[in-house]
Parts: structure tokens; sequence; C-alpha cells
């Protein structure tokens, strides 16, 4: 049994952060000396025990937030779990696991949260009369297809009442596993009420596996596209996020790639960085890259104006600085050179009926 004061850097099988690092945030303690999970860590060799993942039901009172972001090409979004177990090492979403005295770190990837009554809030709030309905986008903060959908069905439940009621709904996801809902997406896109967004950040399974380690594998998700395009509904590939000095040598190929298996449409991200994103993406590439490491974070920082991240409207998305201009530039090449463009799609509102619920007037009639 090792020591639980030892300093506990090593990557953990299957796992993305290499730690639960420390926040300095909502009093949130240093997870490597206190968190119960370290009662059951072993060592196996030179590796840490796998660590088992969690997940709690919560029943929320409200299910969509809303946003006047001006660099979102929507105002409402479902998020119908909490924490993701894809575990992307880069996840921005990350530090929202603070808010509830968890680690943005393994907690984020193992302490899960899921919210089975997501349809039946999502129904009562369309039946409301002041409701007027707009593109809703699934996927925004945590993946709607990571492993966990495969038992609680969540995401298929809310794409059930989007049928219902002929809502507008845009999925974002790195998960194959989208194409399991292929029979009702392709209903949706028969009305242009669905897209489809994949994420995908490189298309070499070991640099996949490191930096999203129990997300699909490239060739997985290319085939989702293929899937999806085949079946009559949009689908947009975004190069999220672009790590520089790891993966944007791969940008060309991607495009190329994205744009073979049908994809429509195509965009990048740049890498974010917020809060404890940071220090956990640096301590991975003290892991993976050490002699990478300080090149890496010289490159983040040109494209996040000479800090570690960029919160700011439209340069969050964008990045700024010659590399952020050359990734644009390269992407927009590769594009032209495909046949693919940028995101140019118009959702149907107009078919919008409200829908039927227990002890409603419209029961009536």
């Amino acid at each position: 049994m090792v020591d639980k004061n030892t300093d506990f850097h090593l990557a953990r099988k299957g796992r993305g952060a290499p730690s639960n690092g420390v926040s300095q945030r909502f009093n949130l303690q240093d997870r490597e000396i206190d968190g119960d999970w370290l009662d059951e860590r072993e060592w196996i060799g030179d590796s840490p025990a796998p660590l088992r993942t969690d997940v709690t039901t919560e029943f929320p009172k409200s299910i969509i937030t809303y946003n006047q972001s001006p660099d979102l090409p929507f105002d409402r979004s479902i998020n119908a779990y909490r924490g993701c177990e894809h575990g992307c090492v880069y996840c921005y979403a990350r530090p929202t696991h603070a808010y509830h005295d968890l680690s943005p770190g393994l907690d984020f990837e193992s302490r899960l949260f899921a919210k089975p009554n997501a349809a039946d809030l999502l129904r009562q709030t369309f039946a409301k009369p002041n409701y007027q309905p707009d593109s809703l986008a699934i996927g925004t903060n945590t993946d709607p297809y990571q492993p966990i959908e495969k038992r609680y069905r969540i995401t298929r439940q809310i794409l059930e009442v989007m049928l219902e009621t002929l809502h507008p709904v845009v999925i974002t996801t790195k998960s194959s596993r989208v194409v399991e809902d292929m029979d009702l997406l392709a209903q949706l896109a028969a009305h242009q009420l669905t897209a489809v967004a994949i994420s995908i950040t490189s298309l070499d399974p070991q640099t996949a596996r490191l930096l999203e380690p129990r997300a699909p594998a490239p060739a997985r998700r290319l085939a989702a596209v293929r899937a999806l395009s085949t079946a009559g509904i949009y689908v947009h590939v975004n190069i999220a996020p672009v790590v520089p000095g790891i993966t944007d040598h791969e940008i060309e190929a991607i495009v190329a790639a994205a744009a073979e298996c049908g994809a429509t449409s195509i965009s990048f991200i740049p890498m974010r960085l917020p809060h404890e994103v940071a220090p956990l993406f640096e301590q991975w590439l003290e892991n993976h890259y050490p002699d990478r490491k300080a090149k890496v974070m010289s490159i983040v920082r040109q494209i996040r104006g000479g800090k570690r991240n960029d919160p700011g409207f439209h340069s969050r998305m964008r990045g700024q600085g010659p590399w952020a201009d050359l990734i644009r530039t390269r992407i927009g090449i590769a594009a032209r050179k495909a046949g693919v463009g940028k995101a140019k799609l118009k959702l149907r509102t107009d078919l919008f009926r409200r829908p039927l619920v227990k002890g409603s007037q419209m029961e009536l009639f």
C-alpha cells in the first residue's frame, strides 16, 4: 500500500487527468491527500490501481440553461450529465466540478452525476404557454454520449421529446454511440430539425488514447460521420481542440478525412485551459511529452495573449496572434481543397407543437 502523502502524479489506466490536482476556489481541499478514493489505491507493478466510476442520480427542478454569450450560436442548452467519463485531459468543463466540492481532475471523470428526470422536465418546459422554440444544444459542457449513456439513455429520452414536439436540436459529441439514435435523428433531419457535430482531435489512435482515454477511437468517429451523412443527417466536424505541438500537424489530414466521410462543414477551436485545467494539462505533458512541454506551453501563451487561458468573448473560441492566424489559414485552405465549408445551417422552429402534460388544461381538448 502506498503512503497517502506520496506525491501522486502517475497516470491512472484509462483516465486522462494525472491526478486530482489542487483547486484554490470554493475552499476545495487538495484531493492528493484528502480523497476517499485514495483508500483503495494500490500499486500494481509501476502503475496505480484502476479508478472505478461512480454515478449519483440527481433530480433538478429545471433542465434548460440559457446564455447570452455573443460567441455561441445558441442561447439554450441541456446537459444530461455532470462530469464526463471520456476523461479528455484538456476539457474546459472540468472546473465546473469544483462547484460541487469535487476535483476537476480525476473526480470529474470518475464521480459523475446523471439526471434521469431530464426528459420529463423538458416536456414540462415545452408545455408552458410562454415558451418560444429555438435551437437547443446538447453536449456543450459534458458529452451526451459518454459511456454511462448506454445504461441511462437520458439523451435518447430527450431526443424522443424533441421528435414528439418537433423542436430543433443540435448535438455535440466525441462518441460514435450517437449512431445508436439514428432512427430518431433521421426523423428529425427529415423535418430540418437537427444537426450533429462530432469532435475529432487526432487521427492517431495512440495520441487520441492519451488525450481522450475513454472516448471512441478516431476511426469509429469517422465511421459515425459517414453513417450519419449517409442517413441524410447534417454532420459538422469540429477539430476541437487543436493542441499546439501535439495535434496541430494533423489539421489537413483531419479535414480531408472528414470530407471524405461526408461532413458538410468544419471548424476548429484552439485549446482552452481555464482554472484548474492548466496545471492538470502541464502535469499531463510532464508525464507523456516532457521534451515538448516548454514548446507546447509557449505556443499556448502566444495564442492566449501571453497567458495560459483567455476567457474573453470571441477570442476564447478563436485565439489570437500569428499561431492562431496560421491555424485558421491552414484550415481554410484545407477546407476549400476538400470541398467543405463553414457551418451554415438554419433549423426550423415553425413546426413546434406543445406537448400534452398530465394535469394541463390542454388535456380537456
